[in-house]
């Protein structure tokens, strides 16, 4: 597997994973009646953390696969 094939395998992965996080909450809230403000919050909401938790993957990935593409980054 060549390294483009495996970043944009990567990627791909990355945008599942915000997209199920960002789509939970509203999900979640449509349970209980929300106006369409709550649910464009709980849309919002869902994104950021999405986003937080794709960061988080993604440094958390680096440390296993020691391949980080920062220069003069050393352990």
């Amino acid at each position: 597997m060549s390294e483009a094939e495996r970043d944009a395998g990567n990627r791909r992965i990355k945008a599942v994973i915000l997209l199920i996080v960002a789509v939970s909450p509203p999900l979640i809230s449509l349970q209980f009646g929300p106006s369409p403000i709550e649910l464009l919050g709980a849309l919002g909401s869902g994104v950021v953390l999405g986003l937080i938790i794709v960061w988080y993957l993604g440094r958390l990935g680096e440390e296993f696969t020691g391949s980080s593409r920062r220069p003069g980054r050393r352990r």
